[in-house]
């Protein structure tokens, strides 16, 4: 194996291309890459898009025009850490936007069919706390909401909420 690390492959069905540069256009340290096309030996259309390198916040990302036969599902989604409300504001927005769909506890699709879980930092622990009340008091705030509200999720973690 180089030492290239893994480089995630989407599959889409012909818009490999506007997807890469919709997330580029969202996160930073992002680019487009090479563009690789179809040739007269198909199965597309010569000179169409077959294949897209692209980085979205530093990591390596290959979209695919291979057809309608795949779609995306939640059995795979990409983490989003954010360090504040505006992080997960933003990221909330701009996935959404546009025909993407807002979720439970922090899920979402983007308009392209593929899931994301814009989380803060800090509530991986909160919800795995040792105090299983304060744990508890967590997770029942998250079920609750779709877009993760920090301050109610300390609020509930303190036990600042009523609960």
């Amino acid at each position: 194996m180089t030492t290239d690390g893994l480089t995630t492959c989407l599959w889409f069905d012909g818009q490999a291309e506007e997807a890469a540069h919709y997330y580029v256009s969202i996160f930073k340290d992002s680019g487009i890459g090479s563009v690789g096309r179809y040739n007269e030996a198909g199965p597309g259309p010569a000179g169409s898009v077959l294949a897209v390198e692209f980085t979205v916040n530093g990591q390596k990302f290959v979209g695919i025009n291979g057809g309608p036969q795949f779609t995306f599902s939640e059995a795979v989604s990409f983490q989003i850490p954010c360090a504040d409300q505006d992080e997960v504001d933003y990221y909330w927005t701009k996935l959404t936007e546009n025909g993407g769909e807002p979720g439970p506890c922090g899920w979402l699709k983007d308009r392209y069919g593929l899931s994301w879980q814009v989380i803060p930092d800090g509530l991986i622990e909160m919800i795995g706390d040792p105090d299983p009340v304060k744990a508890t008091r967590t997770t029942k705030a998250m079920y609750a909401m779709g877009k993760l509200d920090i301050a109610a999720l300390r609020k509930a973690y303190e036990g600042e909420d009523g609960a």
